[in-house]
């Protein structure tokens, strides 16, 4: 059984301000103001960075007055811990498989 593991998601989740974004949304659902202020991030790029995770599908949006805000999709983070889990299940698997040169 072959396993791959979401290389976008890899890489959306891998850039270290959204994934501090991901870490504070999974603990409540926060407007931009309260991101801004968590992370120290400037207005525009905290915006840019919650864009990308809405485009691959992290988080979605809650639009409340002149306010937007966001909540973290956990089925997302769920499919790539899976993902992760097989992955580690076919490498137990296969353990002992080695190519010979």
């Amino acid at each position: 059984m072959m396993t791959s593991v979401d290389t976008d998601l890899m890489r959306v989740l891998g850039d270290p301000l959204r994934l501090r974004i991901v870490t504070l949304l999974a603990r409540e659902t926060l407007c931009t103001t309260h991101l801004v202020e968590e992370t120290g991030a400037r207005q525009t790029n905290l915006s840019n960075h919650l864009k990308v995770l809405r485009e691959a599908g992290v988080v979605e949006t809650e639009p409340c007055g002149r306010f937007t805000y966001y909540r973290l999709k956990p089925e997302v983070i769920e499919t790539l811990a899976g993902q992760f889990t097989a992955l580690a299940a076919t490498a137990r698997a296969h353990a002992d498989a080695k190519r010979s040169c």
